[in-house]
């Protein structure tokens, strides 16, 4: 029910006017006419005052992606300012956030995806495969300690075995069911791969694999390349040569 302001107005004098008639033929110890009238007011303008309100799905607001003719440009989601970086995404250390040299050249508009890198053979040698990823580190940006391993294992089971396998030769799971068979770790190739090659692998996605950068935080990446390489050495037929495992010890 709708209440003008004149009503409360004419409302609020009457009760003024009872208030002091009350307080004059009944007067009593320590009880203020002025009192009882502001708890009559409260009591009468407090339901009526509750409905001078504005509903949150009415309030002014702009949508994502909507126009707007408050800014100039008409876009109602602004950019961010120029030269600010997002919480966390700073990111100076080039080798652990990219697994690529602090030397490597950065990619150009021209050029978005990168220099074409063609995938050695199998059977490739380390020059022949340190010539195919010339801008992936050979090291670790940390020092891998048993409790990286550890983590490295159970995120290898949890993201890489149903294709990889359990132990890196490809014969994961969904690959016994028709899945397209990935390389086995074991290859030479991959062997003397780079360790900045598996992060580009996982962060970007090679082949029929999808990228993972959305699943698996950068350190988790480099723990799962620590448990590969702890693969190939426990699985190689003899010792592989040292120079470009990448392990710290």
């Amino acid at each position: 029910m709708a209440i003008s302001v004149s009503s409360i107005i004419e409302r609020a004098a009457d009760l003024a006017k009872w208030a002091g008639r009350r307080s004059v033929a009944f007067p009593t110890a320590g009880r203020r006419p002025r009192s009882a009238f502001c708890l009559f007011l409260a009591a009468f303008c407090l339901p009526a005052l509750a409905g001078c309100r504005r509903d949150m799905q009415d309030q002014p607001k702009i949508k994502p992606f909507r126009s707007s003719s408050f800014f100039k440009d008409g876009l109602g989601s602004r950019p961010p300012v120029e030269g600010t970086v997002a919480r966390g995404w700073l990111r100076e250390d080039k080798e652990l956030y990219t697994g690529k040299r602090r030397s490597a050249t950065p990619l150009s508009a021209s050029t978005p995806s990168g220099p074409v890198v063609m995938t050695p053979p199998a059977n490739a040698s380390a020059s022949q495969v340190a010539s195919a990823y010339p801008d992936d580190v050979d090291k670790f940006p940390f020092a891998i300690t048993p409790e990286i391993l550890d983590r490295g294992q159970e995120r290898f089971q949890i993201y890489c075995s149903v294709c990889h396998g359990m132990t890196g030769h490809g014969d994961g799971m969904i690959v016994r069911r028709g899945f397209r068979k990935p390389p086995s770790y074991h290859e030479q190739r991959l062997r003397e791969a780079p360790v900045g090659h598996f992060f580009d692998v996982v962060t970007n996605g090679w082949g029929a694999m999808p990228s993972y950068a959305s699943q698996v935080p950068v350190r988790d990446r480099w723990a799962i390349i620590a448990y590969i390489r702890a693969l190939q050495l426990s699985q190689a037929g003899e010792q592989p040569a040292t120079e470009n495992t990448g392990v710290r010890k």
